[in-house]
C-alpha cells in the first residue's frame, strides 16, 4: 500500500464543498483540499442528468483515508457521494513530507 492518497469527491454547491473541505483539514485528516467548479453528466435513477458541481481533491495519508472518507459522507447531502481513493505513486519528497507533517505523520 502506498503511503499517500488523493480522495476525489464532489459537492453540489460551493458552500457545501467548503464545509466538506474544511472539516478534514481542521481535524487533521487531510493536509489540503482543492476545490474547483465543474460540470458533470451522469446516470442517476434511470436517467441522464447534468449539473454544476464543485470537485474536491483531498490530500492525505493512506491510513487516514477511511476516516476522512467517512467524515465526507457524514457531511454530504448526496445519497451516494463520490468517494474515490487514488494512490499517490510518486511525488516531490518535500511535498509528500509536508502532507505527513500536516496530518501528524512523520516529520520531514
Amino acid at each position: 500500500m502506498t503511503e499517500h492518497v488523493i480522495i476525489l469527491s464532489t459537492a453540489p454547491t460551493r458552500a457545501e464543498a467548503e464545509s466538506i473541505a474544511r472539516a478534514p483539514v481542521e481535524e487533521g485528516l487531510a493536509a489540503c483540499v482543492q476545490m474547483r467548479a465543474i460540470e458533470s453528466v451522469y446516470r442517476w435513477e434511470g436517467g441522464v442528468e447534468q449539473a454544476a458541481e464543485v470537485a474536491l481533491q483531498i490530500k492525505t495519508r493512506a491510513p487516514l483515508a477511511a476516516t476522512a472518507s467517512a467524515r465526507i459522507v457524514a457531511l454530504h447531502s448526496y445519497d451516494v457521494p463520490e468517494i474515490v481513493v487514488l494512490p499517490v505513486v510518486g511525488g516531490s519528497p518535500a511535498y509528500l513530507g509536508w502532507i505527513d507533517e500536516a496530518v501528524g505523520g512523520r516529520k520531514r
